[in-house]
């Protein structure tokens, strides 16, 4: 296994104190690196442990924060937090500019190959940091397919990857329509994964506090998705060395 450095990492953002988790490579050089946003509630070991993952795989991956270092396993108030973030873009933008800022400013990050991965909540805010312009390699959203302002999908300045269950009662295939349209409408080089039998969230490990209905893992199709991930970075971040 490849030896990696982790820390933690605090900066301000939504008026809070954020406290994401950076995994760095082996080595001293500058290397790509990935941004990974969690669920809506928020950071935990499983989004720590991806970061670290990707680290072995020889990228700077920031695992960003949502909640000011906290956990929320009560799905009430989750939604009572994640419900108007989730219908505010400017709010999601400023929580990824504040992490994205944070990876930057790491000196192993290569400013120049970022990419946005996130779950949920997290791959919402990637979507809007690539309508906001920010200059991304890809863009990975998984159960996250949410539609931005009109005509903001134009500025999205690389491939967007999106992934979600078949019987996902939080993104349902009307959901699902909308997103695809507005990615072809704006021309962006897009593609859908439909995992057959899968409810919401169904890449994360089972948990041991109450969920929302419709949330349930699925490890087969979990195993896949993260292939995609890695796929997708593979493609749009390291062909090129």
């Amino acid at each position: 296994m490849t030896t990696i450095t982790t820390r933690t990492v605090e900066y301000l953002a939504d008026g809070l104190t954020m406290i994401g988790h950076l995994a760095l490579p082996a080595g001293a050089d500058r290397r790509p690196a990935v941004l990974l946003g969690p669920e809506g509630t928020g950071l935990s070991d499983v989004e720590r442990r991806r970061a670290d993952a990707l680290a072995e795989l020889g990228y700077v991956a920031l695992a960003f924060d949502l909640h000011g270092g906290r956990y929320l396993d009560d799905p009430e108030e989750m939604l009572a937090r994640c419900l108007p973030l989730l219908a505010d873009p400017d709010r999601m933008r400023d929580i990824g500019h504040a992490a994205l800022d944070t990876l930057r400013a790491e000196p192993r990050t290569d400013p120049d190959r970022i990419a946005a991965v996130g779950y949920g909540t997290g791959g919402a805010i990637a979507l809007e940091l690539g309508r906001a312009g920010v200059d991304l390699r890809a863009i990975g959203t998984v159960n996250g397919l949410i539609t931005g302002r009109p005509g903001e999908a134009a500025r999205i300045r690389c491939p967007v990857w999106a992934e979600v269950g078949s019987e996902d009662p939080i993104m349902p295939p009307a959901q699902r329509e909308a997103f695809t349209a507005e990615m072809q409408a704006a021309g962006v080089d897009w593609r859908l994964v439909v995992y057959g039998g899968a409810l919401h969230a169904f890449h994360h490990p089972p948990v041991d506090h109450a969920a929302l209905p419709g949330v349930g893992h699925h490890p087969r199709h979990a195993q896949r998705a993260w292939h995609d991930v890695v796929g997708l970075l593979t493609e749009c971040l390291t062909s090129a060395e």
